[in-house]
């Protein structure tokens, strides 16, 4: 007998959704920040075993769109609500709601599996941890609640074993020597945007799309060269910085990261162009893979 399904996790920004995506996986395939809306795209990471095949889906963070880009991501999490064998939502110990409450509503009147997540469980007592317990619980009283810190790989293997026991019997959905459906391009783009996140405040980092231009594997080493668009004039001289530094910085990082990644040298060139308004244009959406 063999398992296999589809494990989507979602919950607010910054609770720790890709955090415990890489764990569960084992691979770093999302990118990490501390700050919110890091996760755009739902990313797919697929962890395989003889008896079974988990495809987990980390998705963009709940929110109330304010621009047509939040509505595409959005729409990433919509879709993982409806085409999962199996929930995991990830709460905060002190949250007690999601920030769009119709996702919240969906997962109520849901029948699919749920998994409810207490994340970041080290940060709080066990007092917090009952309330915390006691509320969604009453919330929603078919989930399988337990607290866990993704961070510290706290209850990931039970989280993990929970879940091989709710997947349905079935055939695996991807060869069995898959990491993620997802090409080497898109994990070009999301650590240059990872890069950007860490380094630059304010606006920049959620005005900016990445793409690679063109992508060339030689035997000895692969050479990229990538766009970042940004909307403003102003934003991309900040981006580039004095004398280019600021983004040679993002290059070299991004350069070192993808080597260790590719396990091969890289030749990376990037460059910044202004899109205006980008963010919130349909036909640009689509063209940068949103709306798709």
């Amino acid at each position: 007998m063999h398992k296999a399904g589809f494990v989507n996790i979602i919950g607010s920004p910054n609770v720790g959704k890709s955090t415990l995506m890489n764990e569960l996986v084992g691979e770093r395939l999302s990118i990490i920040t501390s700050k919110a809306q890091t996760t755009r795209h739902r990313i797919v990471g697929i962890v395989n075993e003889p008896e079974y095949q988990i495809v987990f889906s980390d998705t963009p963070g709940v929110l109330r769109p304010s621009y047509k880009l939040h509505e595409s991501m959005m729409g990433f999490v919509g879709t993982a609500l409806k085409d999962a064998d199996v929930l995991l939502l990830m709460v905060e110990p002190r949250e007690r709601s999601l920030n769009n409450p119709e996702v919240l509503e969906r997962i109520k009147k849901s029948s699919i599996p749920l998994i409810l997540l207490i994340n970041k469980m080290d940060q709080s007592n066990n007092a917090q941890l009952d309330e915390a317990f006691d509320f969604w619980k009453n919330e929603l009283p078919r989930a399988i609640i337990t607290p866990v810190s993704a961070l510290h790989k706290f209850n990931i293997d039970f989280v993990k074993n929970k879940i091989v026991e709710l997947l349905p019997e079935s055939p695996p959905y991807y060869g069995k020597e898959e990491l993620t459906d997802r090409p080497v391009r898109f994990f070009v783009t999301e650590t240059i945007r990872e890069k950007i996140l860490l380094h630059y405040d304010k606006e920049i980092p959620y005005s900016c799309e990445v793409v690679v231009e063109s992508y060339t594997e030689e035997p000895e080493i692969d050479r990229i060269s990538v766009v970042i668009y940004v909307e403003r004039d102003s934003q991309k001289g900040i981006l580039i910085g004095k004398g280019g530094n600021d983004i040679k910085r993002v290059g070299t990082e991004a350069r070192k990261d993808l080597e260790k990644f590719l396990q091969k040298k890289v030749f990376m060139e990037i460059f910044v162009k202004v899109d205006k308004d980008w963010r919130n244009e349909e036909s640009k959406l689509k063209k940068y893979g949103y709306n798709s």
